[in-house]
């Protein structure tokens, strides 16, 4: 069986946007990149950090990576090959970028934009997805739309991903049947 697919985000699990302003996260490195829209030449470019140990450390786990990330194709040129990374397959979002269809806002959490694509994209195959952006609204909608195993796994966009983000993801993956023995 193929191994399930794991689908990244770039901006929190990757890049640790959120951390304070003036201090970079122990292990990352700093880079000034500018993807498509940030591209306005009084524009100062975009300041990107980003731990090279991560990409090593993504390709030993038992998936198969997908970029899951608004950079779309740009993850390729920009994120990574400073991580290590082959060209990755990317999830196309749709323009309009809507909410699945749901209750009216006010009764929970709206589910994130990004996630009636996911389940779409992942077409029933075994996922972990990491993103800063999850909510309990998205796990529901995945489990109410996706027959197969799926995790949604929050990474704190503070601390972008850490030792026991890559246990837990290697612990589910372990533990699907199509994956263990």
């Amino acid at each position: 069986m193929a191994p399930p697919l794991l689908l990244l985000d770039v901006d929190g699990p990757l890049n640790p946007w959120l951390a304070k302003a003036s201090r970079r996260p122990e292990g990352y490195t700093t880079h000034r990149m500018r993807p498509t829209g940030w591209e306005l030449p009084y524009q100062k470019p975009l300041r990107v950090w980003l731990n090279h140990d991560h990409g090593a450390e993504l390709l030993h786990l038992p998936y198969t990576l997908v970029w899951a990330t608004t950079w779309g194709h740009e993850a390729n040129e920009w994120i990574g090959p400073h991580l290590g990374l082959p060209e990755l397959p990317v999830i196309a979002w749709p323009e309009d970028r809507k909410s699945p269809p749901g209750p009216p806002a006010h009764a929970k959490p709206p589910v994130f934009w990004k996630t009636a694509t996911i389940v779409e994209y992942a077409a029933g195959r075994p996922f972990a997805w990491i993103d800063d952006d999850l909510t309990d609204s998205d796990r529901a909608y995945v489990t109410d739309h996706h027959p197969g195993p799926a995790l949604l796994h929050h990474v704190d966009p503070r601390v972008g991903l850490l030792p026991a983000d890559f246990l837990a993801l290697t612990t589910w993956a372990a533990e699907l049947p199509e994956v263990a023995g």
